[in-house]
């Protein structure tokens, strides 16, 4: 994991500082960032990507918490995670354009009140996509992020007794939350930490989302420095490159930052903890934790159903809340053109996660055979092409890629998907891999079955569900890839994901939505696979249908 990443940020330094000859660069010097630090966008665009990245990873952290404290153990609870699978697989891209037709001047929110509640018989002139103070990309990252940090907190709370150290405390008199926050938070943030990390990293330095919600005059930083890489003149590769270093250093700054909170909140946490203070506000936590996780699910479901809706759209002019007729027109005209692409999209995302998915086989039964425990450094070589910026490292790839002459195809694509599939793949099944029963395994040797014969026979079947889930997390990862497809493919491969966020700037909602519905739609086919073809094949043998 470390490979492709230091070699990706070795070829972001050296255009950084000057030296490139290819493009006649053969001086180290800051020229670079000479004309970066020139360019009158910076302060606000570095100061648009910190912001809007801190204030989505805080916020989605705080909604996490209080969900789990005021819910954990409950029916509510458990309709919550049957839910994270559908929204999680969503793209970011497909998720940020839903978002986008709810909250528009003429979205489905304008239209359900007006004119009754508003008196607005046009669009209000409000400028709510692409606000300059980037609320709008904090709430599509939001919303995105809260499922993700929902599914590592479910696994890190698996792991410790949770249940029982509440009880405990509630039975010393403690209201419900506050036990939660008291007993169970601090071991639980433990184990989150890393995920965190990525989310922070990644709301700060994201694309897709940013060209679809963000603003534009200036954009965040990342989107600058995509448009300074694809720029027709080549010299701006150097300022491209001191861009991404400064992105990779205002990244560094805030983990810092988030590093120097966590100490302070543990210092007033302590506090808290020893004043003995039990009271909490648990009904009123409850019912805002509830407002804001329907919020959260309701803004990508409305948000889909609005795809869906739009897709099908014959007229539909302002206030009106439905169209005023339905029709396939825009998906029989798209459809030539869609199937190529989706094809691609599909070999693509099939290809990496395949591959990821046998390496992460091959480790895990390594650890097995040769009593190998991997601690804390392993994990955090699995997070570093998460934490590390996309966008500093990925520039560096492709120059290095350009002169070893294997960008622009889909081989190239294929490799860059890997790094980011692999660690969501190892994640997703490490856990199961390692819970496995080994007498399954005692049982199978005693009766003559070797070291493959115990994975090929027993271990792999028993665990087929995990596996597939793994695949399915792994392929929807790829199928939302919007940087690593545009540069490791030169803008030659085309893919759902780059076809969808390309169309953003066009304005037709119902070509946007026809392509954002197939992205959707080819992320959540892998997660029915994952419930249907292990209930088929273990359909007579109810334990592993179950497990």
């Amino acid at each position: 994991m470390l490979g492709p990443v230091a070699a990706g940020v070795l070829g972001t330094l050296g255009p950084a500082f000057g030296y490139m000859p290819a493009l006649g660069g053969t001086e180290i010097g800051l020229d670079a960032f000479a004309m970066l630090f020139d360019w009158p966008g910076l302060v606000p665009a570095s100061v648009l990507s910190v912001t809007t990245g801190l204030a989505a990873t805080a916020l989605s952290l705080l909604l996490v918490a209080v969900i789990c404290a005021a819910w954990s153990g409950s029916v509510v609870f458990r309709m919550i995670e049957r839910l994270l699978s559908p929204l999680l697989s969503v793209p970011h891209a497909a998720a940020a354009f839903g978002l986008a037709f709810l909250i528009a001047p003429s979205g489905w929110i304008a239209r359900a009140a007006s004119p009754w509640l508003t008196g607005w018989h046009r669009p209000p002139d409000v400028l709510i996509l692409q606000d300059p103070l980037g609320l709008s990309l904090t709430a599509g990252l939001i919303v995105k992020e809260v499922p993700f940090l929902l599914l590592m907190t479910l696994a890190a709370m698996s792991q410790i007794r949770t249940a029982q150290a509440r009880d405990t405390a509630m039975a010393l008199g403690y209201a419900p939350v506050t036990a939660w926050f008291k007993t169970v938070f601090p071991r639980v943030y433990a184990q989150i930490r890393l995920p965190v990390y990525a989310v922070l990293a990644f709301s700060m330095t994201v694309v897709d989302v940013s060209l679809i919600l963000g603003p534009t005059k200036p954009p965040t930083l990342a989107v600058q420095i995509l448009r300074w890489m694809n720029d027709p003149d080549l010299k701006l590769r150097f300022l491209a490159s001191a861009a991404a270093v400064w992105q990779l250093g205002l990244v560094i700054a805030a983990l810092l930052l988030w590093r120097m909170c966590e100490v302070g909140v543990a210092g007033l946490g302590r506090r808290w903890v020893a004043s003995g203070a039990r009271g909490g506000a648990t009904r009123t936590v409850r019912a805002l934790s509830l407002v804001a996780a329907l919020l959260s699910g309701g803004a990508i479901l409305f948000g889909l159903l609005g795809l869906v809706v739009w897709s099908f759209a014959g007229f539909w002019s302002f206030p009106a809340l439905l169209p005023d007729g339905f029709s396939t027109r825009t998906w029989m005209r798209h459809a030539m053109s869609l199937w190529p692409v989706a094809t691609e999209t599909l070999v693509i995302a099939a290809s990496a996660t395949l591959v990821a998915l046998f390496l992460t086989l091959a480790c895990l039964e390594a650890e097995e055979r040769h009593g190998l425990r991997p601690g804390a450094r392993a994990l955090w070589l699995l997070y570093v092409p998460l934490i590390v910026p996309q966008i500093a490292f990925l520039t560096g790839l492709q120059t290095l890629a350009i002169f070893a002459g294997l960008d622009g195809n889909r081989m190239a694509v294929i490799a860059v998907h890997i790094i980011f599939v692999l660690p969501y793949v190892f994640l997703s099944l490490a856990d199961p891999f390692r819970a496995w029963d080994a007498r399954y395994g005692h049982v199978a040797r005693a009766l003559g079955a070797g070291c493959d014969g115990v994975l090929w026979r027993v271990r792999l079947p028993m665990l087929l569900r995990p596996i597939l889930t793994a695949a399915a997390v792994g392929f929807a990862v790829s199928i939302g890839q919007f940087l690593p497809t545009l540069l490791a493919g030169a803008g030659r491969v085309q893919t759902l994901t780059t076809e969808a966020v390309a169309l953003a700037s066009g304005g037709d909602r119902r070509v946007i939505a026809v392509y954002a519905l197939s992205q959707t739609a080819l992320a959540l086919l892998p997660f029915a696979l994952a419930l249907l073809v292990p209930a088929v094949v273990w359909r007579n043998r109810r334990g592993l249908r179950h497990g």
